[in-house]
């Protein structure tokens, strides 16, 4: 069986989006820790650690298991997660580490910031165009697909073993 182009770009895509939440995280915890043990600003450590948790939070949630989908049912719905996106990438943004000696992490935290960011528009405007509507009707196709195929199989299998029986 021939795998749906489109789903493929989606996973493609997920991916994109888990290693920007990923990457968000890491820069929030970062700045977290270094607010926290430098002591310069406690509001700003726990501004980071909220932005760990929602990138975090955005990662799990493109792994589509339902019971993030339970606790979170607004991330089932794209408009809604590429907006949190949008929110987690301007945390991330925000309250910039302006040191000279530390272009390598701003570079970072931009990087981050813009990969998320981007990720939010393209699933914020997917959303009002109700793709990842059509995506779970493709999705729901192909398991179904799939599961006929294992059934055919099953009763092709079964069928042999009745022939085999009869014969002997």
């Amino acid at each position: 069986m021939r795998s749906d182009p489109f789903l493929t770009l989606c996973s493609c895509f997920s991916f994109v989006t888990v290693f920007s939440a990923i990457l968000c995280c890491l820069v929030n915890l970062i700045s977290a820790v270094r607010s926290f043990k430098h002591h310069s600003d406690v509001f700003d450590g726990i501004f980071r650690c909220y932005g760990v948790f929602l990138a975090f939070i955005l990662a799990l949630a493109e792994t589509e298991w339902s019971c993030i989908y339970k606790i979170w049912q607004v991330l089932e719905y794209w408009f809604t997660r590429g907006m949190l996106q949008i929110f987690v990438a301007v945390m991330t943004r925000a309250f910039p580490d302006y040191s000279r000696e530390r272009k390598e992490f701003i570079l970072l935290q931009r990087i981050a910031c813009y990969m998320l960011l981007s990720c939010g528009v393209v699933y914020a405007v997917s959303g009002i165009f109700c793709i990842g509507f059509l995506k779970r009707s493709l999705q729901k196709r192909k398991i179904s697909r799939e599961q006929a195929a294992k059934e055919i199989k099953e009763m092709e299998r079964r069928r042999e073993e009745l022939e085999q029986l009869l014969r002997e």
